[in-house]
């Protein structure tokens, strides 16, 4: 049983502080790697934070388990956090993430992708990114973006 299933068997629906880190992994053109999820929106690769990982492990893990990519080099961006994500699940489950930020352009292997973790897997350019994308993507995406120009 996962640290989530267990907390929730114990405090049901109430607010959950969860950490997890997602990666904005870019191609040699400057592209980005985004995953479309489940539910048709398209996201970035990443994950929670599993009990005794650090948030780097948790990066290297998420992308290895939704991608079949092996990063090289982790770059560190920035901790997103605060009201803006405090979030009610479709399940009345209620959380309050704390996202680490990361970036690479060093990573090796063939991209697969995991249909028990998503839909598809494809690199867009920061100037045609695809919609549906929740706003805590399109918040990390910005943030990169600016930081790079």
């Amino acid at each position: 049983m996962s640290y989530v299933t267990e907390m929730r068997n114990m405090i049901g629906h109430r607010m959950l502080l969860l950490a997890g880190a997602n990666v904005i992994i870019v191609r040699n053109d400057g592209h980005i790697l985004l995953q479309q999820r489940k539910d048709g929106s398209w996201g970035l690769p990443g994950g929670l934070l599993e009990v005794g990982e650090s948030l780097e492990q948790t990066a290297i893990r998420e992308v290895k388990e939704e991608t079949n990519l092996d990063i090289k080099s982790l770059n560190f961006l920035k901790v997103f956090s605060g009201q803006d994500y405090c979030f009610i699940l479709h399940n009345k489950d209620e959380i309050n993430v704390i996202t680490a930020l990361y970036f690479t352009e060093q990573w090796t292997g063939e991209l697969i992708n995991d249909p028990t973790e998503g839909l598809a897997l494809e690199f867009f350019p920061l100037s045609q990114l695809p919609s549906p994308m929740n706003e805590e993507y399109v918040t990390y995406i910005r943030f990169f973006s600016h930081r790079k120009t």
